[in-house]
C-alpha cells in the first residue's frame, strides 16, 4: 500500500512535469514503473502476466468510456466515416504491412509476424486523449475529432486480430471467411449493445431518485463493468460497446451529468497511471538492449511506412487534405494497448512470446518518445495550428473557489405544490444572499431575470449564503 500510494502521487506530479517538459505523461508513468521494478531502484518483484492483462483490460474499459463521455456526437458526425475506416481498415493495413516486412527482415514465420503487426496496429486512446488535450493545440475541429474517434474505436479491431493470430499459431485454424464474419459480428454487437445499454443507463439514472448523491458514481462504475463483460459474453466487443456507450451518454440528459463526467475523468486518470506503472513493473529493462536493433526496425517500419501508408490508402476515398493526412499518420501513438495485447501470447504459451513482449515494449517507448514529443512541432510545420485561437478551457466552480465558508450551490426542482410555481422571481422577495443563477426548462437552460415566471418542472441552480439556507425550503419546496 505504501508503494502504491507513493507511485500514484508521483504519477500525478509527473503529469505536471510532463506538460512543462513537453514529454508525454505516459512515458513518465512507464518510467516510474521501470524504476520501481526488479531491475530498478525500487526492487519490486512483479511478473504476474495474468493480473497485468486483467487489470489492463478493465483499465482500458474505463478509459474508453471516459473518452466517449467527453465526445459530442455533433463533433464526430462529419468524420464518422473516415474515423470508422481508420479504426478498421487502417488497423488491418497497418498489421499487414508490418507483418510482411517483419517476416522478411526478422526471420519470423508469417503467422508470428502478423501477430506482431496486429499487436502494435492500434493507436492508444489514453495516449491520444491526454496528449491532444494537454498540448492545447488549436487544430481544426474535424481533424481533432477524427483522431479521437479513431483512437477511441480502433482497439477492438486490434484485439480481434491479435486473438485470431494466436488461434492460428496454436493450431486452432479458422477460415478467412469465418474470421471476417466473426469480426463483423463482434463490432456490430458491440456497437448495438453499447448504445442500448447506455439508453437503459440514462433511463435508470433519471428514475431511481437515490437518497444519496454519492451513490450515482457507484452505479456508473457498475455499469462500466457490466457492459465490458456482458457484451463480451454474448460475443460482441466490450471495448467498442463502452466507447459507444460513453458517446451515447455524452449526448443525452441525465441527473448529475456534469459531476459524473468529472468523476469518470478522474477514474480514467487513476486507471491510466496505475496501468502504465504496472506495465512498467512487468518489463525487465535489462532485456531491452538485446532487442534494440529489432525493435528500432519495427518502430521505423510502423512510424515511417506502415502507419502513413495505411492512413493514406484509407483516407483516399474521403479526399482529406494531404497536410491533415500527414498529421493523422504522425499522431498514431502507441501506448498501453499494444503492451496489454503483448501479454496475450505470453498467457497462451506462444513460442517467442517473451521476445514479442520486449519488442512491443521497445516499439511503444520509441513511438511515444519520437511522435509524442513532436506533435506540436508537426502541427505547426504542417500549418495546422492557429496560434491566435487559443482553445477555450472550461473551469468548474470548485476548481477556482475553495473553502467551506461562503455561498453554496443548490439544485431545486419546482413541484406542483411549490410556493414559487407560476410566480415571478422578483415576487418571491428573496434576500440578498440568495440568487437564482440558472433555470433549466425542458431541454433549454437560461439565466433568469427578475421577471422570469417559474413553471412546474423547472430545475433551478441557486447560490445561497449559509445564513439563508432555510429560505430554500420556505420559497421553493412543496
Amino acid at each position: 500500500m505504501l508503494a502504491a500510494g507513493v507511485l500514484l502521487i508521483a504519477g500525478v506530479i509527473a503529469t505536471k512535469t510532463s506538460s512543462r517538459l513537453g514529454v508525454p505523461s505516459l512515458l513518465l508513468f512507464i518510467g516510474l514503473g521501470m524504476l520501481a521494478g526488479s531491475d530498478g531502484v525500487g526492487g519490486i518483484e512483479f511478473d504476474d502476466v495474468d493480473l497485468a492483462r486483467t487489470f489492463g483490460i478493465i483499465a482500458l474499459g474505463f478509459i474508453l468510456f471516459s473518452g466517449g463521455l467527453d465526445t459530442r456526437f455533433a463533433d464526430i458526425r462529419p468524420v464518422l466515416g473516415q474515423g470508422i475506416a481508420l479504426a478498421s481498415v487502417g488497423v488491418v493495413l497497418t498489421a499487414g504491412v508490418i507483418g510482411g516486412l517483419a517476416s522478411w527482415a526478422l526471420d519470423l514465420s508469417l503467422e508470428e509476424a502478423v501477430l506482431l503487426g496486429a499487436i502494435v496496429a492500434s493507436t492508444d486512446a489514453a495516449a491520444v486523449f491526454s496528449i491532444l488535450r494537454s498540448r492545447g493545440l488549436a487544430i481544426d475541429n474535424r481533424l481533432g475529432a477524427t483522431l479521437e474517434l479513431e483512437s477511441g474505436s480502433n482497439d477492438p479491431a486490434a484485439v480481434f486480430l491479435t486473438v485470431a493470430a494466436i488461434e492460428v499459431l496454436t493450431n486452432e485454424q479458422s477460415g478467412l471467411a469465418l474470421i471476417a464474419g466473426s469480426f463483423v459480428l463482434q463490432m456490430t454487437l458491440g456497437a448495438a449493445c453499447g448504445y442500448g445499454l447506455a439508453r437503459a443507463a440514462t433511463w435508470l439514472l433519471n428514475r431511481l431518485h437515490l437518497d444519496f448523491d454519492g451513490i450515482y458514481p457507484v452505479l456508473t462504475v457498475g455499469f462500466v463493468l457490466l457492459t465490458l463483460e456482458a457484451v463480451t459474453v454474448v460475443g460482441g466487443s466490450g471495448f467498442l460497446a463502452l466507447y459507444v456507450a460513453g458517446v451515447t451518454m455524452a449526448n443525452r440528459d441525465y441527473i448529475h451529468k456534469r459531476s459524473l463526467i468529472r468523476f469518470h475523468d478522474g477514474i480514467a486518470w487513476l486507471m491510466q497511471i496505475a496501468m502504465f506503472v504496472l506495465l512498467g513493473l512487468l518489463v525487465f529493462p535489462a532485456r531491452l538492449p538485446d532487442v534494440a536493433l529489432d525493435g528500432l526496425f519495427v518502430a521505423a517500419v510502423l512510424i515511417f511506412v506502415a502507419r502513413p501508408l495505411a492512413v493514406f490508402l484509407t483516407l483516399l476515398p474521403f479526399r482529406v487534405p494531404i497536410r491533415q493526412t500527414a498529421f493523422i499518420s504522425w499522431v498514431g501513438l502507441r501506448g498501453a494497448t499494444p503492451i496489454i495485447l503483448a501479454t496475450f501470447p505470453l498467457a497462451a504459451g506462444v513460442s517467442n512470446a517473451s521476445w514479442l513482449f520486449d519488442i512491443v515494449f521497445f516499439v511503444v517507448l520509441t513511438s511515444v518518445l519520437v511522435q509524442g514529443t513532436t506533435i506540436g512541432i508537426a502541427a505547426r510545420r504542417l500549418r495546422l495550428v492557429d496560434d491566435r485561437a487559443a482553445p477555450a478551457r472550461s473551469v468548474s466552480f470548485d476548481a477556482v473557489m475553495t473553502g467551506d465558508e461562503g455561498p453554496r450551490l443548490h439544485e431545486v426542482t419546482i413541484g406542483p405544490q411549490s410556493p414559487a410555481a407560476t410566480r415571478q422571481i422578483l415576487d418571491l422577495d428573496l434576500p440578498m444572499g440568495v440568487l437564482v443563477v440558472l433555470v433549466r426548462r425542458g431541454a433549454v437552460s437560461f439565466m433568469p431575470q427578475g421577471s422570469t415566471v417559474l413553471e412546474v418542472g423547472d430545475e433551478l441552480l441557486i447560490a445561497v449564503e449559509p445564513q439563508h439556507a432555510a429560505t430554500i425550503d420556505e420559497q421553493f419546496s412543496a
